[in-house]
């Protein structure tokens, strides 16, 4: 049987970037080289390169999504997207994928636009039973804060984020008036839209969903406890900062619960492959959903692959999985 010839898109433009290339490094070794020739291609701004022949980097020929070699050049049948933040999970590479007829690993170009859009997300989801969302407040770029009336609305702390950003990348807990306005200019850093949300007490949870074309599986639930105040980039992604336990410390039934609901959110939002959905969980047993993931960390110390683990899947058999269930989508 031929190899097929797979592009790992890897690396990004966003904040992300360090943690997409360690998440591609971990799913590139994961690879079953009897089937798959791999290519880790960096995506860094318009240069997309890969290693060739004799180590040399070589530039991807955008036109028809290929490297040049020495006798000719290598066309990618598969893309593997590993990229966290633009233009791996707003919709940019897979539409640029439609257009060139290569099926890849993720969902689409329009679930990946509204997931990736954290306000439009929560009105896509808003209407699933049992699901809880943080009120919140919208500022788009050059429009100002009003600290009082947002305090008014949502009461302190809140948390202040980007409305299209991931790992935590930009987020502020605010808990005083004045600590609000610098928040939001932080949080524009990141991009033109920011989400200001109250802040909902209980424990975090993130629940990863493989969706295919004819079925959606939920893995076990892992809870995150993060030695900081909140989950940030640092509780994130250095060792130690952070005890996420997977399968949850729940009762059966919470954790089933929250198993359902990611898988709705999942189906909801048209989603493809795997991605985690994260959640909180209060005292009176509210389920609320944070966000949607569309291309998760996969990294050592990520919690999918602890998911996967827990769940008796081998990384290399899901990628595998993945890859065929996706093969066929133009």
């Amino acid at each position: 049987m031929k190899k097929l010839n797979v592009a790992l898109l890897a690396g990004g433009d966003s904040s992300e970037r360090e943690v997409a290339l360690a998440s591609a490094g971990l799913v590139f070794d994961a690879f079953d080289r009897t089937k798959y020739n791999v290519f880790m291609v960096d995506v860094h701004g318009r240069h997309w390169t890969c290693e060739g022949a004799g180590g040399r980097r070589v530039e991807v020929d955008k036109t028809d999504f290929s490297i040049p070699t020495a006798d000719g050049k290598i066309l990618f049948d598969y893309a593997f997207i590993m990229i966290h933040g633009t233009p791996g999970e707003d919709g940019k590479l897979q539409g640029y994928l439609d257009m060139m007829g290569i099926p890849y690993s993720t969902s689409g170009f329009v679930s990946s636009v509204e997931t990736f859009d954290k306000a439009l997300c929560k009105r896509i989801v808003s209407e699933i039973d049992g699901l809880h969302l943080a009120r919140e407040v919208l500022l788009r770029r050059g429009e100002q804060a009003d600290a009082e009336a947002i305090t008014a609305a949502l009461g302190l702390p809140v948390f202040v984020k980007p409305n299209a950003s991931g790992s935590s990348c930009g987020v502020t807990k605010v808990k005083a008036l004045q600590e609000l306005e610098p928040a939001v200019r932080k949080a524009f850093g990141e991009g033109d839209a920011v989400l200001v949300e109250e802040f909902i007490r209980g424990r975090e949870f993130g629940c990863g969903v493989w969706i295919t074309a004819d079925a959606v599986r939920s893995l076990p639930v892992t809870e995150i406890r993060p030695h900081k105040e909140f989950f940030d980039y640092e509780a994130k992604y250095t060792v130690g900062m952070s005890d996420e336990i997977t399968p949850a410390e729940l009762p059966a039934q919470t954790a089933e619960r929250i198993q359902h609901l990611a898988a709705a959110a999942a189906r909801v939002c048209g989603c493809r492959g795997i991605v985690r959905v994260d959640f909180i969980l209060t005292d009176d047993g509210r389920i609320y959903m944070v966000e949607i993931n569309s291309v998760p960390g996969m990294s050592s110390g990520s919690i999918v692959p602890k998911q996967l683990a827990a769940a008796g899947l081998k990384l290399t058999e899901v990628i595998d999985a993945v890859i065929e269930d996706t093969r066929c989508r133009r």
